[in-house]
């Protein structure tokens, strides 16, 4: 039986697919474990099972998971996209709202009637206080156009606003999936310049860290509307303080408010919201136990954010070999070469890369001896070796 650990509360619906091979151990449970399903674990400082290949996060963004490290170790990250697409997208468009409509401010300000007399005149009286234009017939600039990205920009074509999206590695799939009228922009300083709102779907990593800082957003209109559901880290705190003060930008809407942003005025925080929604949950963490299941049991790769996508379907041969290797020279000769030498016939293989390490899948028609187990760690480059 093959024991998954839990580091967050698993929605059960996902958990259930697992089925009566496995054993589930939440994080108080001792003992080993060949895969990890958790949210939002800090998982920097955690001491892992040696027997770990595996962690499945529910969710998009891997920020809680020292991905690389994991790498390094022969285990395989994956990660949720899409899954909780809908959920953010439709957040997004409230944030749209209310960064246009102040409804935020006339309800608290309407709250502040309660135990008054006359309210409804007094409704009357001070609603203008709280005026703000239609999104209809305004632009929207939508910078990444990957799940969530599509999402937004083709409901925003549909609540009758103009959409300009930037994506310079847009997939074929994800742009067939843009409706007609949204116009391409060839530059990030095309978009900028068209945009009354720009609304902002990139990973955080190294390079887009602080993206949104004083230099972008010089290119932007005098009073944009900029909202950031993807991560904080995108946005420069100066910057968007300096902008929100000079007028620059009349509204950010944040889906992570930290401890400056959220004394700013002008900003409208959310308290990470974005996926906090029973079906994305769901959906979640279903995506999370098949990825991890398929990987575990058939050795496929599918959503990793450090190894290659590997779909070599189920095994139906006598055993099949799955090696994580370096992405050096030499290690697949050296590998078939030991395979060879051993007698093992190989029926189907395939390998593929990407960056620094790789995925090499045999499937053979006979054993495969801890002998030989042991000569392929053995070769230089080899992370981990597993016999499904």
């Amino acid at each position: 039986m093959t024991t998954i650990k839990t580091l967050n509360k698993i929605d059960s619906r996902g958990l259930v697919l697992f089925g009566d091979d496995y054993k589930i151990i939440d994080e108080n449970t001792d003992g080993d474990y060949a895969g990890v399903v958790l949210r939002s674990f800090k998982l920097h400082d955690y001491d892992l099972s040696d027997d770990v290949c595996a962690i499945a996060r529910a969710g998009a963004g891997v920020n809680n998971v020292p991905v690389e490290e994991c790498a390094t170790k022969g285990i395989v990250v994956f990660n949720t996209p899409g899954a909780n697409a809908n959920a953010v997208k439709e957040l997004v468009i409230a944030g749209l709202l209310i960064s246009s409509r102040d409804v935020v401010g006339a309800m608290k300000w309407a709250e502040t009637l309660k135990g008054e007399e006359n309210v409804a005149k007094k409704v009357e009286g001070g609603k203008s206080n709280f005026a703000g234009p239609e999104i209809m017939g305004k632009t929207l600039g939508v910078i990444g156009l990957g799940a969530i990205g599509a999402l937004v920009a083709n409901a925003a074509v549909s609540l009758g606003m103009d959409v300009c999206g930037y994506d310079p590695y847009i997939s074929v799939d994800a742009a067939w999936n843009l409706k007609s009228s949204i116009v391409k922009a060839t530059s990030m300083e095309e978009l900028l310049s068209k945009a009354d709102y720009i609304s902002v779907h990139v990973p955080l990593m190294d390079a887009t860290k602080g993206m949104v800082n004083d230099d972008m957003i010089s290119n932007m209109k005098d009073g944009v509307k900029i909202l950031n559901f993807s991560r904080g880290g995108l946005v420069d705190d100066d910057s968007i303080e300096n902008a929100l003060t000079s007028g620059k930008v009349s509204k950010y809407v944040t889906d992570f408010p930290n401890e400056r942003t959220i004394e700013m005025q002008g900003v409208l925080a959310i308290p990470h919201l974005g996926a906090s929604t029973p079906e994305s949950e769901t959906n979640c963490a279903k995506m999370a136990v098949r990825q991890l299941k398929d990987y575990i049991e058939n050795g496929n790769i599918i959503n990793s954010v450090n190894y290659p996508t590997v779909d070599f379907g189920v095994c139906n041969a006598v055993k099949r070999i799955s090696l994580l290797h370096n992405n050096l020279p030499n290690v697949v000769g050296d590998v078939t070469s030991i395979i060879s030498n051993s007698n093992i016939n190989v029926e189907d293989m395939i390998n593929k890369s990407k960056g620094d390490y790789a995925c090499t899948i045999m499937d053979v028609t006979s054993e495969v001896s801890e002998a030989v187990i042991n000569e392929l760690l053995a070769v230089k480059g080899i992370l981990k070796v597993r016999v499904l």
